[in-house]
């Protein structure tokens, strides 16, 4: 069995030169280098290196999260770049803010949410598409959901 380097650095190359969609093709492209690995395996993997599974106009693919903003040619941030096409709706209430997203984007947004170290979040939860931001106050739900709604084009 290969170890942790070897494996992230061929997870690395595969996803940077190929749309994967899904683990399942990415066990075979990693099984097809000698590199066999069990789904658990690969599922720890994908969360260390940070992946996540984003739509594109070509269908659902693994990506970086933070190569996003490594290879964008402007100075828009994660969340920037990443809100505007994952975003579904926001809805709020006391100091909660409840983000809903598109399936598996909910991950992707709050690490971005996180990178952002916004002063009125103390933090965020995140599930598959639902994402739950924790607001220092009631003013500050209402100018995180604000921002939020900025930040994904005013829909919702």
């Amino acid at each position: 069995m290969a170890n942790k380097r070897e494996r992230h650095l061929a997870i690395h190359e595969i996803v940077e030169t190929r749309a994967v969609q899904s683990q399942d093709e990415l066990r075979k492209l990693l099984r097809e280098r000698g590199l066999d690995v069990t789904q658990s395996t690969l599922s720890r993997d994908l969360h260390e290196l940070r992946l996540a599974r984003i739509p594109t106009g070509d269908g659902v693919r693994y990506a970086f999260t933070d190569a996003a903003v490594a290879t964008m040619e402007d100075d828009r941030g994660a969340l920037d770049h990443l809100l505007p096409q994952l975003f579904d709706k926001v809805d709020g209430t006391g100091e909660l803010v409840v983000l809903h997203t598109v399936t598996g984007g909910a991950q992707p947004v709050a690490a971005a949410i996180d990178s952002e170290a916004w002063p009125d979040v103390l933090g965020t939860i995140a599930g598959d598409d639902t994402i739950l931001l924790v607001c220092r106050s009631v003013e500050a739900r209402g100018r995180v959901m604000r921002r939020l709604s900025s930040l994904a084009g005013d829909r919702g």
